[in-house]
């Protein structure tokens, strides 16, 4: 199982070149992002696999509305009436009202070498080339901590989409940071935390703004979009992605 705890009662799911975080709370399930949309599978083996159900889901939170981050919702939402929400200035892009990702043109530029044709061609399997809006997404319902397994607070980090958010776990102290900081991807050569390459983002510069909200978080470990957890905290996180920013913005 491509599945493994890093706090108490929380896990990452390793989906297709993506990651997701489980919360549970006694028998309810918190879930952060939904993969690619040939992830539900995966979603649906790792919570049985943690003696669940997808029943036990109480909603899924969504950091935000690329096609890798959103892939299961509907078909949790079809098969188990699973519930989705993400910040409000998120709601038009994962409805499919505005776009603010990059294009499969994007991607084919930057098929270089052996890793990245193999990383293309796993996200297309995946239903990388896919149209998949999410009707039903609503905005978080309060503001803060929400009232979910693990008790998740959105934080607000706008750069890689506009309405994009991380969310800060205050009971295990830690933190999915989405895609406003991440560990590796396949079409960076960079190794440690950083930002993803500037044709994946909205806003480079407000990304690299956004890390600023993260650093003062009391979070260790990390949890990104993509890449390992690091267990070195957030502040130093945050550093070594603003340095690698730095060298690649020279």
């Amino acid at each position: 199982m491509r599945y493994q705890q890093v706090a108490d009662d929380v896990f990452t799911i390793a989906g297709t070149d993506v990651n997701m975080v489980l919360l549970r709370e006694g028998r309810d399930l918190t879930l952060v992002d939904a993969g690619w949309y040939g992830d539900a599978g995966l979603i649906e083996a790792t919570i049985a696999a943690l003696g669940h159900r997808p029943e036990d889901i109480r909603a899924v939170l969504l950091t935000h509305a690329h096609l890798d981050h959103v892939g299961a919702l509907n078909h949790l939402q079809a098969k188990y009436g699973i519930p989705a929400y993400t910040s409000g200035l998120e709601v038009a892009h994962a409805k499919g009202e505005v776009h603010e990702s990059a294009t499969p043109l994007d991607v084919i530029k930057r098929l270089t070498d052996v890793s990245t044709c193999g990383w293309a061609l796993r996200i297309t399997r995946a239903g990388g080339l896919r149209k998949n809006p999410v009707p039903h997404i609503q905005p978080f319902p309060t503001e803060g901590a929400l009232d979910l397994p693990g008790h998740p607070t959105p934080i607000p980090t706008p750069g890689h989409t506009s309405g994009h958010s991380a969310f800060y776990l205050p009971a295990a102290g830690a933190v999915a940071t989405g895609d406003t900081l991440v560990t590796a991807h396949p079409t960076s050569k960079i190794q440690g935390p950083q930002l993803l390459p500037d044709f994946f983002n909205h806003s480079t510069p407000e990304t690299l703004a956004a890390l600023e909200v993260l650093e003062s978080l009391a979070a260790d470990p990390v949890l990104p979009g993509h890449g390992d957890p690091f267990t070195e905290g957030i502040a130093e996180a945050v550093a070594q992605a603003r340095e690698h920013a730095a060298t690649l913005l020279r």
